[in-house]
């Protein structure tokens, strides 16, 4: 992929990007979350992304995050349009046991969460994020071959030209050090449901 399209929404503690690999060491207190359940805003984790208004594709993505040490430490994909509209799909240290492999969907100033524990022990993670149209998908897989769905979702400000890419974060007093690489922009591999038939609309 051509790094060089890719554009910072705040900066990281730092950042090295060299023959398409992304090295970032995030900041501490550095999240994404918008009020649901904890009644608070967080906004102001770094992502890097670039502009699209290509309806169908697939974007994937390996993480590494060997250095992820405290609860909350993140890195993966995202979509982020603006504060109250965007999703992410990332794994999150919690302790020395496990961690949460999960997505985040924001819609209109709301987040939710859904989760699986995975163990602590896992230090890398592939993603691949598609779209069709406003409705996208987001997989994971550990060996950047078989994909499993984690969540399909619709995005009520998806529509038209979105931003997407990559972000890593350390919402407590944290900082590890995230890795990107092997990033490949494809045609959509999400295919067209081929099951039940939409609902018919009465005249």
């Amino acid at each position: 992929m051509d790094l060089t399209k890719f554009v910072w929404t705040r900066d990281p503690e730092s950042c090295a990007i060299k023959e398409g690999r992304i090295e970032v060491v995030t900041k501490p207190h550095t999240d994404l979350w918008q009020r649901t359940y904890y009644h608070f805003q967080n906004d102001n984790a770094p992502v890097f992304q670039m502009e699209t208004e290509e309806k169908y594709f697939s974007f994937v993505v390996k993480t590494e995050f060997e250095e992820s040490h405290h609860r909350f430490d993140q890195c993966g994909i995202v979509m982020y349009l603006d504060s109250d509209n965007w999703l992410k799909g990332s794994v999150e240290y919690e302790n020395e046991n496990y961690q949460h492999l999960g997505s985040v969907v924001t819609n209109h100033g709301y987040s939710d969460w859904a989760t699986t524990v995975i163990d602590a022990a896992v230090k890398s993670m592939w993603y691949r994020f598609s779209r069709r149209e406003d409705d996208y998908c987001i997989e994971c897989s550990a060996d950047g071959k078989e994909f499993r769905q984690m969540r399909v979702c619709h995005v009520h400000n998806g529509k038209g030209q979105i931003r997407f890419g990559v972000y890593a974060c350390s919402p407590e007093d944290s900082s590890f050090k995230a890795v990107f690489s092997e990033m490949e922009l494809l045609e959509c591999q999400w295919k067209a449901h081929d099951g039940q038939q939409p609902d018919e609309v009465c005249s």
